[in-house]
């Protein structure tokens, strides 16, 4: 009796493993055509030139790798991107943090406002962000006005066509984009924060600065890896603002030049130029595994 019932069992869980593969199989074959197929697909364009128009694949061999390290737009683009990605995440991170801290106190009045007001820019699209931060940095936009009537500047500043302002700008636009979404997973842990530990810290007379660093720091350090490594991986794909800024063009003089533009550049704006894309994203995405896993390494260390 105890064997037949130990067989009806194992049917049954062979009747539900075969439901839940079943359910999974829609999955299993998008992952596996636009994602594995995709990945390895890209790696051969990478080692070929490609001329999609005639369908032709001429292999090259490493000829598009070893293109990159003569090519300095690939060069400008790769330190544009760096440099937008270390400034901004740490940024975004730090500030989101601070953000969140200052709206979880629930003495704060009106922060429910405050916080409806905060994750507006979140639910605005990129584009139409990029528009109207255009119009605000614009030569006779509001900024402009300010800073000269302020007596900052004698004379207008043409943000959006000078090199040294034109990247700054579209660093500053991301950061306060992005600010209210990570804000938001911080404000979410901080609910699950023990109450004990401030109760403790308060009969010790510790300051507000103090219970940041020492309780709420600490505390957040796995979520702030997950929106440090979502930080990073999000600014070196960094596309559709530095497109519509430079109308595609990365300009002026490549100051808004990064790899996914560079990479966009090559694969839909010249020709025979499909496989050397291909290996400018290969190594885009080797340059953000790595820093990825070298940020989660540093943070766990710490």
């Amino acid at each position: 009796m105890a064997g037949k019932i130990k067989q009806k069992m194992t049917k049954r869980q062979r009747e539900e493993m075969l439901q839940a593969y079943t359910f999974l199989t829609p999955t299993f074959v998008i992952v596996g055509i636009f994602f594995l197929i995709s990945i390895i697909f890209a790696i051969y364009l990478s080692f070929n030139s490609v001329n999609l128009f005639n369908n032709q694949f001429t292999f090259k061999g490493l000829a598009n790798y070893q293109r990159m390290l003569s090519d300095k737009r690939a060069m400008i683009a790769l330190k544009n991107t760096a440099i937008f990605a270390f400034v901004v995440a740490p940024v975004q991170t730090v500030v989101a943090l601070v953000v969140a801290y200052v709206l979880n106190n629930k003495d704060l009045k009106g922060r429910k406002f405050f916080k409806l007001v905060y994750f507006l820019p979140t639910l605005t699209s990129s584009s139409a962000l990029t528009m109207i931060f255009m119009f605000i940095f614009n030569v006779y936009g509001p900024i402009n006005e300010f800073l000269l009537s302020t007596g900052l500047i004698a004379e207008r500043i043409n943000f959006l066509q000078e090199p040294q302002y034109a990247l700054k700008v579209i660093m500053v636009m991301n950061i306060w984009s992005t600010v209210p979404y990570f804000m938001t997973i911080y404000l979410a842990s901080l609910v699950d924060l023990p109450k004990a530990l401030y109760e403790a810290a308060d009969i010790d007379g510790a300051s507000s600065f103090q219970k940041f660093r020492f309780i709420t720091v600490p505390y957040l350090r796995p979520v702030t890896t997950f929106v440090l490594l979502s930080g990073l991986i999000g600014t070196f794909q960094m596309f559709d603002q530095a497109y519509i800024f430079s109308n595609g063009s990365g300009g002026p003089a490549n100051s808004t030049l990064t790899l996914a533009l560079m990479i966009y550049q090559y694969a839909f704006g010249q020709m025979n130029t499909m496989g050397y894309a291909a290996a400018l994203a290969i190594v885009l995405a080797i340059v953000i595994f790595c820093v990825s896993l070298l940020a989660e390494q540093v943070n766990r260390e710490r």
